[in-house]
Formats: structure tokens, C-alpha cells, sequence
């Protein structure tokens, strides 16, 4: 039984994150600040069933605050630090690059430094696709060079990986860096496509499309996302970046036809211009990941909307 950090706990993955430790008979500390980027009711709402598990803790903290944070390693025994929180969202970084920085950047520093402090066996980093920038080799490997990101936000977690791979090597700090791609599911991001489009489509309001509905995203759903990250915690290696994808592409316009599928209901599409920060494609080599985790995806984009349309139903007024 091992005591590990969740950062971000409450959010997306790091709820379904929680939840596969405590099945395994873990004991989690969640660290969640709760921060208004979307309503934090939403993020104690995904913690509910946790909360009623004695091996789960919950401490409501900003990463970026260093004294709070410390306080919470020395109270408790950490083995591993499973790192997700941060800022979230390209658009918004644009906005607050400051609050990116601090949170993304200096909040990975002040912990990448307590796990060397308390002499944390590892640390799984939540990186992110972004860091490719506009690539135009697809599918993207960990071998190619990452010197184009075109948002704040990507920049951030680059940043943060650069970290990452200093720390590794100064201190010995045992470290994988996971770049998720395009992550959907239960309790996704309302600000996300699929939720989004789902609660817009069954309404019957607008959805905005930037662009010509062309753009490309390698759709990942959130269970293989936990399987990447679970595979990583049982697997040995000094620094690792590695690709945690679903290695097929999804046209925009074919992603919003499945979802009108499964509500049985037509989009009201309104045409946009392209918005700053995003890329035309993503696209994972997962050949990395297959050989250093044993990772294959499992949900295929169209059961994954099936299953997300059948959780939306269900928890739409959430």
C-alpha cells in the first residue's frame, strides 16, 4: 500500500485518477485548490464518492504556495507525487499569462523540490500534447523537437517538463513526464468540445465552430489516460517523456456527428474564424508508450462518445 499525491484531484483526470488508487487499495492525498476556471462545485461533485473512502484525504491548496504545501509533506509519508494540477486551457492563458506561470511553472518547481526535501520515490508528471506547438510532423514523437509552442499555456508546460528533466538528473529524482492528448470522458471539462457540444446540441442553442470543422484532434478517453498513468507508477525508469494518446485522428466535424448521433438531435452550427492558439492537428506516436508501458488504448472514439453522452444524460444539472 503505497501514500501517494494526487495534485489536482478534484479536477478531470485527476478524479478518475484518485479513484483507480483507492480501488487498488491505496492511500491518496488530494491536493485541490478549487480555483473559479470552471465551478468548483463541479470538482467536489467528481470527489463525492472519494470522500466517503477512509484511505482518501482531501487538502484544499494552491501549488504555488509553498509554506501550505510543505506543510502537507510533513505531515504525511509520501512515496510518489502524481502531478496534474495547473491552469488549464489554451485561450486562457492568452488572458492571464502571469497566473500560468505561477501556478504552471513555479507550483511544478516548489514541488519537484519537496519530492527531492522528503526523498519521494517518483513523480509522474501531467504534461501536455500542446508542447509540439504547430508541428508539422504527425504523429508527433517524444524525439522531435519542441521549440514552437504557440500559447502561453504550452510554453508553461514545457517549461515544466525542462524542470522536470533538470531535477531527474541533478537529484537523482526518478521522473516520467506524460504528454496527454486531447483527454474526453466522464466529468470532462465543460469547457471542452465534447461536453460542450453535448450540452449546447441537447439544448438545441448554437454551437461555434472555429474555423471550417476540419482541424484534427487525437480524442484520448480519460480511463486509457488513467491506464497510462497507473502503467507508469509500476514501471522503472530514471526520466521518461512519453505520448499518452489515442494515436487515430478526429475531424471536428465528425466528432459533433457522433454526438448528434447519440442525442439524436441536429447541431446549429455558426461558422467562426480560427481562434489564436490552436494547431490544425494533433497526433500521437504511441510506440514509446507501448514499449515502456505496455499501453494500448481501448476506447474507441465512437464508444467513448457513446458512453460520454450516456454520462451527460445522466448528470447534465450537475
Amino acid at each position: 500500500m503505497s501514500k501517494i499525491i494526487v495534485t489536482g484531484g478534484a479536477g478531470f483526470i485527476g478524479s478518475h485518477v484518485c479513484e483507480a488508487l483507492l480501488s487498488k487499495g491505496d492511500n491518496v492525498i488530494c491536493i485541490d485548490d478549487f480555483n473559479d476556471y470552471y465551478s468548483p462545485k463541479i470538482k467536489r461533485d467528481n470527489i463525492d464518492d472519494c470522500l466517503r473512502n477512509p484511505n482518501f484525504r482531501l487538502y484544499e491548496a494552491d501549488i504555488y504556495d509553498n509554506g501550505i504545501i510543505s506543510e502537507i509533506f510533513r505531515k504525511n509519508k509520501i512515496d510518489v507525487i502524481i502531478h496534474l494540477a495547473a491552469r488549464a486551457g489554451v485561450r486562457g492563458s492568452f488572458l492571464n499569462p502571469g497566473l500560468y506561470q505561477k501556478v504552471n511553472v513555479q507550483g511544478t518547481l516548489n514541488l519537484l523540490n519537496l519530492a527531492v526535501e522528503f526523498k519521494i520515490s517518483k513523480f509522474i508528471f501531467g504534461s501536455s500534447s500542446s508542447v509540439y506547438g504547430a508541428n508539422d510532423k504527425v504523429p508527433f514523437s517524444e524525439n522531435d523537437p519542441v521549440n514552437n509552442q504557440i500559447s502561453p499555456y504550452a510554453i508553461t508546460k514545457k517549461e515544466a517538463e525542462d524542470l522536470c528533466k533538470r531535477y531527474s538528473k541533478d537529484h537523482n529524482l526518478k521522473v516520467a513526464c506524460l504528454r496527454f492528448f486531447t483527454v474526453y470522458g466522464p466529468r470532462g471539462r465543460p469547457d471542452m468540445a465534447p461536453y460542450k457540444f453535448t450540452k449546447l446540441i441537447g439544448e438545441g442553442k448554437e454551437i461555434e465552430v472555429y474555423g471550417d470543422g476540419k482541424s484534427k484532434r487525437d480524442y484520448t478517453h480519460v480511463q486509457d489516460i488513467v491506464d497510462g498513468i497507473l502503467s507508469a507508477l509500476e514501471k522503472e525508469f530514471d526520466f521518461e517523456i512519453i505520448n499518452i494518446g489515442d494515436s487515430r485522428t478526429i475531424e471536428l466535424n465528425y466528432l459533433i456527428r457522433l454526438i448528434e448521433e447519440n442525442l439524436g438531435k441536429k447541431a446549429n452550427i455558426v461558422i467562426k474564424p480560427k481562434q489564436k492558439g490552436d494547431v490544425e492537428i494533433t497526433y500521437a506516436d504511441i510506440s514509446k508508450a507501448k514499449m515502456l508501458l505496455s499501453y494500448s488504448p481501448k476506447v474507441s472514439i465512437e464508444e467513448g462518445i457513446k458512453l460520454f453522452v450516456e454520462w451527460f444524460k445522466k448528470n447534465e444539472n450537475r
